[in-house]
């Protein structure tokens, strides 16, 4: 057995009916021109042979001194992978709405405890002959950009490239000569040890910051709104894709980050859908924006390394320029508080500015406080270039989050190469409609557009 870090610990404590912990990736692929109908079949026959598993992927909630769990890992030596990988086929006419309703069905229940924390499903019967793949892996395990990591890891540049890699069987990558030693367990201890030493100054820095200069957007501070509610445990998911080419020309005209183009862009779609409910609140929301603090050559291993930052999403804001303008200050002065700091001590802020979703778990907490936060919205890495597997396109590459009490809403999105692909998670009873954001979504990105001055 091997203990159980306490963020990762974290995740399996807090889960229950209503908060399964899992992050979920839907990939939408176009088969090879030329293949046959019996092509998603053949697929699966060659996925069920690729049993080399890798310990992520082995890896369930054991039990210490006498029955207690949580606190270390179980190994699964034999894994019955026709459980973990399913094969399904969607109704007729097999819409994308088809296949998004059985996401949201697969996306809303819980991994087995007693079996490695992992399920994958091959969806066949789309009308237009696509298939997806919808995958999904306790966050316990890994987070999402080590997850989205290892699945492209599992494609390739190359169409004609027919080798078929699944990413339970890929291991951690080689790291290269030029990459820093690992430390042992004695020196990562003087590490840490050192940076409490020196927390002192830097927690008089961080008040100053956030006091004084105001660069610091802090936690508790948010509008109640009717996404910060207690909910239940069945998901709504939405998906879909936006020109990367459209963000970063508004990001070229305005003078800002892609990331705060995004973040705009989403801004104006919850404004617009709160306003439609008669709940838009009079203060702007503020969103968690998780960051990833590992280092180049940290990105493929397992567990959680994420920092988070609180942004002012400005939706008392009319205009949609200045909406995106306060959206990139807020971001410029709430990043310029964690450069300042080294790793670990950035990690512990990141924790104090999270820690309503740990006080979400106590009952009662969510309908008596004010929000930490009103939304997270994620930003993950992903492929800069066409990716094919087995010589399949992915179209589509769809990441689907994490819905808690308080937080019934989240959106994540990734690049896929020309694309920006958005994934939404929901309550299905608390964020009626769902799929309107995706309309708000548009609607806000052409704002921005003609805030910008670009003709459309």
């Amino acid at each position: 057995m091997k203990l159980i870090s306490p963020t990762d610990s974290m995740f399996l404590i807090g889960e229950s009916r209503e908060h399964p912990m899992h992050v979920a990736g839907l990939q939408l692929f176009e088969p090879p021109e030329g293949s046959g109908e019996d092509f998603v079949r053949d697929l699966h026959e060659t996925i069920v042979k690729n049993d080399d598993f890798q310990p992520t992927f082995r890896k369930h909630p054991g039990r210490l001194l006498g029955g207690i769990s949580n606190l270390a890992w179980a190994f699964d030596n034999d894994v019955d992978i026709d459980y973990h990988l399913r094969r399904s086929a969607l109704p007729r006419p097999g819409r994308v709405r088809e296949l998004l309703e059985l996401t949201s069905r697969l996306h809303g229940t819980l991994l087995d405890r007693h079996r490695p924390l992992w399920e994958a499903s091959l969806v066949e019967g789309l009308g237009d002959g696509r298939f997806a793949i919808y995958t999904k892996i306790h966050h316990s395990l890994l987070d999402g950009v080590s997850a989205q990591r290892l699945m492209m890891r599992s494609m390739s540049p190359d169409p004609d490239d027919r080798e078929i890699r699944v990413p339970w069987t890929l291991g951690p990558k080689r790291r290269s000569k030029e990459s820093r030693p690992s430390r042992s367990v004695l020196g990562q201890l003087t590490d840490t040890v050192g940076s409490v030493a020196a927390l002192a100054p830097s927690t008089l820095s961080v008040a100053r910051a956030a006091l004084v200069e105001q660069q610091l957007t802090l936690p508790f501070r948010a509008p109640r709104t009717m996404f910060n509610v207690p909910i239940g445990g069945a998901r709504r998911a939405a998906a879909q894709s936006w020109p990367l080419a459209r963000i970063r020309a508004i990001k070229s005209a305005s003078g800002v980050t892609v990331n705060d183009v995004v973040l705009a862009m989403c801004a104006g779609a919850l404004r617009a859908y709160l306003i439609e409910a008669d709940a838009l609140p009079d203060t702007p929301l503020v969103a968690m924006v998780p960051v990833s603090l590992r280092a180049e050559d940290e990105q493929d291993a397992g567990g959680n390394m994420v920092g988070t930052i609180l942004c002012n999403l400005a939706t008392d804001t009319t205009d949609p320029a200045k909406r995106l303008d306060a959206i990139s200050m807020s971001m410029r002065d709430n990043k310029k508080v964690f450069a300042e700091l080294p790793r670990t001590q950035a990690q512990a802020l990141s924790a104090f500015l999270m820690s309503g979703i740990a006080f979400g778990l106590v009952p009662g907490f969510v309908s008596s406080a004010p929000p930490p936060f009103n939304i997270v919205i994620s930003n993950v890495p992903g492929a800069r270039e066409p990716m094919y597997w087995n010589g399949a396109r992915l179209g589509g590459n769809y990441p689907l989050s994490i819905a808690l009490d308080g937080q019934a809403l989240n959106i994540t999105m990734t690049n896929n190469a020309d694309n920006l692909d958005f994934g939404l998670v929901g309550c299905r009873r608390s964020v009626p409609h769902l799929q309107r954001l995706l309309m708000h979504l548009e609607d806000s990105l052409t704002d921005l557009e003609r805030a910008v001055g670009i003709k459309v």
